[in-house]
Formats: C-alpha cells, sequence, structure tokens
C-alpha cells in the first residue's frame, strides 16, 4: 500500500496533476501558493479572513514580496484560488499549514491556530495525501500533536494512508536576494517514502536546495536553531553596545572593524529590540520544551533577558538625551521614524518599535511616528497607532526629539538632521549623515 501510495504521488507530481493546498494566506502561506501555482499545480488556498480570501480571488496582492503581475495572472488562468471554506481539503493532494504561532500573554507558545487547522482538516483528510506543515513550533510537534489528530479525526493511518511532514518557512520579507523560490528547503517527515515524496514536492517547486532530514523533530529544531542564533548574537551585541556607551566607544565603528576578519566572524547589530515572527519567539519555543526535560537553556534565556529589556533600554538613553536639553520626557514632543520590525517592509510583528512607542508613552511623551510602510498599525495587545501623513521640516523642527527605530531607506534623514532639535539614532542609520552635532546613537 504504502509503495503504490509513493508511486501514484510520484507520478501527479511528475504530470502536475497535483491539487495543493495552502492554509493560511500571510507572510508565508501566499507566496508559497503563488510559487506552486507558478510551478504549475492547480493551488486552493485557505484563510479564516475574508478580506485576504476577496483580495485573492480580485488579483490583488498584500504581501511585498509577492509580484502583483504574477499573482493577477495565475487567478486569471484559473489555476489559483482561495476560499473560507475548510471543505476544500477534500479536492486537494497536498496541504501546507502556514498558521500563526505567536506567544500568549505568559509567553508561552500559542498552539491554538496549528491545533484548530488541524482538527479541521481531519475532518476531510482523503487517502493519498500529503500534509507539511510550515508554521515553526517546537521539536515534537507534528509527531505529538498533529499526527495523532489527523489520525483521529479521519480515520486514517499516517504512513499508510497519508503522508505528514514538517518543513520549515525561511521567508525573510524584503530581501531582495533570497524568496520563497531560492531559499534553500529542509524537509522533515515521519517515514522514508513520507519524506521522499514530500521533498520530491518541493523540488518540483522550488529552484532552491532541498534538504531533507530524517525526522520532523530534526527540522522543527533546525528552524529554533537558526533563528536562537541570531537571538544570542544580537542579545551579545545589545549588551557590548550599552557597555560601550559606558566607555564612550563607537560600538558600530567596532562591529565595522570586526567583520573585516574573512572568516570566523559574521556582523549582528544593536537595535531597539528584536522583531518580526520567528527570532524573538523561537526561543521561547525551545526554553519551554527544554522545561519537559528539566533542562535550562541558561545562554538562551539570558540572551532573551537583554533584548526584551533593549525598548526600556532606548527610552532611558532618550531619557537622558532630552535632559541634556533641559527637557523631561513627561510632555516631551518625540517622532518615531519607523515602526515595522525591519527596514523596507510593511510587516511589525512584533515590532520593538510598537515596544518603544508604549514605554514612551508610559512615562508620559506625547509620541507619533512617521512609517510611509506601515500607515496604522494594531497588535495583540491593544497598542494602535497612525503615522503622520509626511516629513517637512517645519514637522520634524515642532518635536523635542526624533527617534530612529526602523532604517527604512526612503527616509530623507539629510532634511531630518537639519531641522531636527535632537536625534536618538537607535540603528545607526544615520552613519553618513553630516554635520552630527544634533545626532546621538545607540
Amino acid at each position: 500500500m504504502e509503495s503504490n501510495m509513493k508511486q501514484e504521488l510520484l507520478k501527479k507530481i511528475e504530470s502536475r496533476s497535483i491539487v495543493a493546498g495552502v492554509v493560511g494566506l500571510g507572510y508565508v502561506g501566499l507566496p508559497l501558493a503563488v510559487e506552486k501555482a507558478k510551478a504549475g499545480f492547480k493551488t486552493i488556498g485557505f484563510d479564516v479572513q475574508t478580506s485576504k480570501v476577496d483580495a485573492v480571488n480580485a488579483g490583488h496582492n498584500y504581501i511585498g514580496d509577492v509580484v502583483n503581475a504574477d499573482l493577477e495572472k495565475l487567478v486569471k488562468e484559473g489555476t489559483l484560488r482561495a476560499t473560507t471554506d475548510f471543505g476544500f481539503i477534500k479536492g486537494v493532494d497536498f496541504i501546507a499549514i502556514c498558521v500563526p504561532t505567536p506567544l500568549d500573554k505568559h509567553q508561552e507558545p500559542d498552539i491554538s491556530y496549528v491545533r484548530e487547522s488541524a482538527m479541521e482538516v481531519s475532518k476531510y483528510l482523503k487517502p493519498g495525501t500529503m500534509v507539511v506543515l510550515e508554521s515553526t513550533t517546537y521539536p515534537g510537534t507534528t509527531e505529538e500533536l498533529i499526527k495523532p489528530i489527523l489520525e483521529n479525526g479521519s480515520g486514517l493511518v499516517c504512513g499508510k494512508d497519508f503522508y505528514l511532514g514538517f518543513s520549515p518557512e525561511r521567508v525573510d520579507p524584503g530581501n531582495l536576494i533570497y524568496k520563497t523560490k531560492n531559499t534553500p528547503k529542509v524537509v522533515g517527515a515521519i517515514g522514508d517514502d513520507a519524506a521522499e515524496v514530500i521533498s520530491a514536492m518541493y523540488r518540483t517547486v522550488l529552484d532552491g536546495e532541498i534538504y531533507t532530514v530524517s525526522s520532523p523533530a530534526v527540522a522543527e529544531m533546525e528552524k529554533i536553531l537558526e533563528n536562537t542564533y541570531r537571538n544570542i548574537n544580537i542579545g551579545l551585541v545589545n549588551e557590548l553596545g550599552r557597555l560601550c556607551n559606558e566607555m564612550g566607544i563607537s560600538v558600530w565603528e567596532v562591529i565595522d572593524a570586526a567583520k573585516t576578519k574573512p572568516y570566523g566572524f559574521q556582523a549582528f547589530y544593536p537595535g531597539p529590540g528584536l522583531g518580526g515572527h520567528c527570532i524573538p519567539l523561537d526561543p521561547y519555543y525551545l526554553t519551554w520544551k527544554a522545561r519537559e526535560y528539566g533542562f535550562h537553556t541558561t545562554l538562551i534565556e539570558n540572551s532573551m533577558v537583554i533584548n526584551d529589556g533593549q525598548p526600556a533600554y532606548c527610552v532611558d538613553r532618550a531619557m537622558h538625551l532630552l535632559n541634556q536639553h533641559k527637557k523631561a520626557i513627561n510632555g516631551a514632543k518625540v517622532l518615531m521614524l519607523g515602526v515595522s520590525y525591519k527596514q523596507d517592509i510593511d510587516d511589525y510583528r512584533e515590532s520593538p518599535a510598537i515596544r518603544v512607542y508604549k514605554e514612551l508613552k508610559a512615562v508620559g511623551a506625547e509620541v507619533e511616528y512617521f512609517d510611509p510602510w506601515v500607515p496604522e498599525f494594531k497588535n495583540m495587545y491593544g497598542e494602535a497607532g497612525k503615522s503622520i501623513p509626511a516629513l517637512t521640516p517645519e514637522v520634524i523642527a515642532s518635536y523635542d526629539l526624533i527617534m530612529v527605530t526602523c532604517a527604512h531607506t526612503n527616509v530623507d534623514y539629510e532634511m531630518v538632521q537639519r531641522n531636527a532639535k535632537a536625534i536618538f539614532d537607535t540603528k545607526n542609520a544615520m552613519k553618513n549623515v553630516c554635520p552630527r552635532d544634533n545626532i546621538e546613537v545607540l
């Protein structure tokens, strides 16, 4: 039975007769759905948000890394469509689950979206289907959580009636070189046949290397390693940045000097904290799972403490800077430049800038922001704001302090410098701007 299912699926992959389904049409799911459709597979995307479904079906893109013309063409051809009806699962052969995996208010993994998606999939799962979880999660999720849900809900047996695997998303929003199409893909599945078939599917869709590992848990841990590695190293430079400030040394100059070494050093940079869906969250998944084994991830937890404290540290630095200008932070007019979590994108998930925004308000500052990428924001904690419409010399001059909290490249920093009373640049975005008498760098 296994070999028959394997051979049948491999034939369908080769002939492009696989119907692909993507659950979740966000930053990961929509680019993946588009690539599957571009590779010649009829693709159906699902999302609970009607607005996203309607946008896709109208050929209107809302994700920066998707080319509008590609989406419009695929929809017009009938290769790609979207739905809010989970019943679409009955008609697909490949299902990628790409739903959010946030932290709850206790900083513990919230896997409710994954669990609920798996339960819905199980109701309609048919024999001969590949199911792949792409949402970042703790090691063991695929085998310990997803597998029993799918088997119990469908009455089917994993490995015999359907294949199950994990392949972590590695999307880097705004990256000009690596997109969904050409980023190497890691695949871990339950059983060799599942690994072979799921890998074959991705090889047909993507140009990047498909690297197959021995189990879903290895693939799950691999993704967490990637982001924990970055978390720890960013924590290191954030701590060094605080020390360098006390010593009167530019940490930015130190890093520039260190990165001239052609081996053994990768440059990481300080900032107002960590943002995005993965880097700030993934270590929490690991430390949470580690407690099950009585294991304390001390180094990782220490880096998290440093990074989590960085927004408050930036506000403290802003207070001292205003004090030098004989101005209290309580009642001061502060303009933040940028609230997305990284430059030149519209993604503000877990953005440290929004933490800074909240901290500034808490100490009485009158805070506004300018971000051409994020005209308004609202997060799960209730913080919300709207960007001022434009930057002009008059606008800049009306604030007591300008804080650069995201290094967007479409901001006229020279104009900002000429007109600002004081500037606190947390991203070194104004590195090449002169004169610098009103600029303080993190």
